[in-house]
């Protein structure tokens, strides 16, 4: 929970777990005694930027992807000329909620336990008998002992499984390539505005109890985590060295159906989400959100710098699709 102008603000992240850009394609688990990807180490350029343009306006668009190597540093030299000549920076696309200074207050105490089943259930009794099994197998291997998460609900009991092998992979989930860019905006004074949209939510503490009360579709999520879990740790390590090495042409062949939408609808799907005219069509809204702010932007400067991840800038329904159908050129990087 941050403070702004407008009162406090919740993540919609509260009640999601985190996107991780995980493959569900063809990747093949590495045989028994056969080392995984190495994941890679030192200093590494990252990818390079995309170019949208239209008449003389331009947009730099940097991707950036999670988890990435844990031991790699950054090189943003390219990235930080580019930011100090830029009017505005647009960072990534987030859905906020909103509600007044003293309703977050009253509302943080309902937050503790979000994450576990309805009436103290357990793992054992809301999934199948064939899924536990595995379940308890693959937390042997990541997790180990931890008697809580088996509290959890399947979804947010995945996400701690996940988080627990890239640790193991010498993977780190965290914010540290968007925190360098904030650091260089700040440093040059360059405006940064946010391009996501704002979710008013009247009564927050009713909404996150009807949650801890109801019932979530999230067998789907779960039995993916974990039939995928291994491909996917070897799948996000190729993708890591591919962002730390800026092979586009790699990162490009990348198979981006994942595990994340599975997650994603499993919350976004159930009863409370449906009931929450603001947690509707998230996704949509906050692609529209951020081509209205890209078009804004590169109306109104002679250069704009934007963040994006990595897999809302590739494909035909990316957001630079939906720029470049508009009559915007596109450029990728070599």
């Amino acid at each position: 929970m941050t403070k702004t102008i407008n009162g406090y603000v919740f993540s919609l992240a509260l009640l999601v777990p985190p996107a991780f850009a995980q493959s569900v394609g063809q990747t093949a688990q590495p045989a028994d005694g056969v080392p995984a990807t190495v994941v890679i180490e030192g200093r590494r350029p990252g990818p390079g930027v995309w170019k949208v343009s239209k008449g003389t306006h331009v947009m730099w668009v940097f991707g950036t992807y999670s988890p990435l190597p844990r031991k790699m540093e950054w090189d943003a030299s390219r990235v930080e000329r580019l930011v100090a000549k830029s009017q505005e920076v647009l960072m990534p696309p987030v859905a906020k909620a909103h509600i007044g200074f003293f309703s977050g207050l009253t509302a943080l105490p309902s937050l503790i336990g979000i994450k576990r089943n309805p009436d103290d259930a357990v793992l054992h009794d809301v999934v199948p008998a064939d899924v536990y099994a595995h379940w308890t197998v693959l937390k042997a291997k990541y997790v180990g002992e931890d008697d809580g998460i088996e509290h959890y609900r399947p979804v947010f009991a995945g996400e701690e499984l996940l988080l627990a092998g890239l640790k193991k992979s010498g993977l780190s989930y965290g914010s540290e390539v968007l925190g360098k860019i904030e650091d260089v905006a700040k440093k040059n004074k360059v405006k940064m505005t946010d391009s996501g949209y704002d979710v008013m939510v009247d009564d927050p503490r009713k909404l996150v109890r009807d949650f801890k009360n109801s019932q979530v579709d999230d067998l789907v999520c779960f039995t993916k985590t974990l039939d995928t879990l291994d491909t996917d740790l070897e799948t996000m390590r190729v993708r890591a060295n591919a962002w730390a090495n800026g092979d586009i042409g790699e990162i490009r062949g990348l198979n981006f159906a994942e595990r994340r939408d599975a997650c994603l609808d499993a919350v976004m799907n159930s009863s409370i989400a449906k009931d929450a005219a603001a947690l509707r069509q998230v996704r949509q809204r906050l692609r529209t959100s951020w081509l209205k702010a890209a078009e804004n932007a590169l109306a109104s400067n002679a250069i704009t710098f934007a963040v994006l991840e990595i897999q809302d800038i590739l494909g035909p329904t990316s957001y630079l699709a939906g720029l470049q159908a508009r009559g915007y050129v596109v450029e990728s990087p070599r």
